[in-house]
């Protein structure tokens, strides 16, 4: 999920290791502002919705649930264990009819033009360097119809009028000097979309340990 292949495959190989254990380790955390993500993307039965790092499943099924029988979706992620992980939460939840989930790189993605009327990310853009983020945002307007949906969560920079916050500081320090221990680092979410052909509808902020966070709906482009 970043831009060589070293660190793709020590990337893969970290959730592999984790990946039974990630709902415990990072979901208490996380649920709260991944629920708001979907809220903001408000899916659509009949919809046919991207999932991009769909670690242990938790959104793909509840998005999976909302397109119903008639709808599809269609998760990607680096790690074999994650994807180990949400095909037992699928056939437990009786949805593999709707649900299919790939191994891969988002950098480039094996899918087609204009295929997908949603997408969605969750604490997943912030573990590419800035250059991939680009491709992966280009490679994502690419495989989404005209003015689709975009929803977005993500460990967010703080903007002006907010209160600073040491959490954030202390990230962005360990992921430039120990990138090998801290993967992720909060990001500057709406001029990487405003530039790679998406369009901001909508933005809720919130705070994870003081953290910020940004859930973000965009829209394609026409």
């Amino acid at each position: 999920m970043v831009d060589t292949q070293q660190d793709h495959q020590t990337n893969q190989s970290f959730y592999d290791r984790i990946s039974h254990a990630y709902d415990a380790i990072a979901n208490a955390n996380e649920h709260a502002a991944r629920e708001v993500g979907e809220r903001l993307l408000d899916a659509k039965p009949g919809q046919k919705i991207l999932e991009l790092g769909f670690g242990t499943g938790n959104s793909l099924i509840e998005l999976a649930q909302k397109v119903g029988p008639s709808g599809r979706v269609v998760g990607l992620d680096v790690s074999s264990g994650m994807r180990e992980v949400t095909e037992k939460k699928v056939r437990q939840a009786n949805l593999e009819d709707r649900v299919e989930l790939l191994l891969g790189d988002a950098v480039k993605l094996d899918l087609p033009d204009n295929s997908f009327d949603a997408a969605f990310m969750s604490f997943t853009l912030e573990l590419f360097s800035e250059e991939d983020i680009q491709q992966v945002l280009k490679e994502l307007a690419r495989v989404l119809s005209p003015g689709a949906s975009f929803a977005n969560v993500s460990m967010a920079t703080v903007q002006p009028g907010e209160r600073e916050s040491m959490l954030e500081k202390t990230y962005q320090w360990m992921h430039r000097h120990f990138p090998h221990i801290v993967d992720c680092r909060p990001i500057d979410v709406r001029p990487l979309l405003e530039s790679n052909g998406f369009r901001i509808a909508e933005e809720t902020r919130l705070e994870i340990w003081s953290m910020p966070v940004s859930a973000i709906l965009a829209t394609v482009a026409d």
